[in-house]
């Protein structure tokens, strides 16, 4: 499920407990609540950047920009939920230097075929209107889409986002994303 990567499990007020698990053990089963991050790009023109994911458990469906979880690193530090968003934005898209707000968080489970997702998400979110490349390993494509449109195809076709998309769709109207 991972090259060996090891995450933060969490209480579900998304406090670190000093208990760190094997990004499969987070995922298997009835998983393992642990910290998370989804992130959402937008531009200018009141458009908001999807990628259609590579995803072990949610495959070839529609996402926010990207996704990722706060690592425990090899020295013994753990990532913030800042350093953890932009290496996923470097390794995703190439972009760097970026300043990102956080919007809150939301728990969720999902499962599928003894996998599951089980996590305490942090929505971060961030303008972006420079070039990218996005990295085939980890989307099979993107698309800029203006934020209403956005709003009305996930309303109408849940199924076809991940399931933290649509936890975050939640949070961005709490947080009147829509109508700016």
């Amino acid at each position: 499920m991972s090259n060996g990567e090891i995450i933060l499990a969490c209480d579900d007020a998304g406090i670190f407990k000093g208990e760190y698990i094997p990004k499969a053990v987070g995922h298997t089963g009835e998983g393992r609540r642990h910290l998370a991050i989804a992130v959402l790009l937008y531009n200018r023109e009141g458009k908001v950047l999807l990628q259609k994911r590579k995803h072990k458990v949610f495959d070839d469906i529609w996402d926010v920009t990207g996704a990722t979880h706060p690592l425990h690193r090899e020295n013994g530090t753990d990532e913030s939920l800042e350093e953890a968003t932009l290496r996923c934005l470097k390794v995703e898209y190439d972009i760097d230097n970026i300043t990102l707000k956080n919007l809150g968080a939301f728990n969720y489970f999902a499962k599928y075929d003894g996998l599951c997702e089980n996590e305490h998400c942090y929505l971060l979110v961030g303008e972006y209107n420079g070039d990218f490349k996005l990295n085939p390993e980890v989307g099979y494509g993107y698309k800029w889409i203006d934020k209403q449109e956005f709003l009305k195809d996930i309303e109408s076709k849940p199924e076809n986002y991940s399931p933290w998309a649509l936890e975050s769709v939640k949070l961005l109207r709490k947080e009147r994303f829509f109508e700016a």
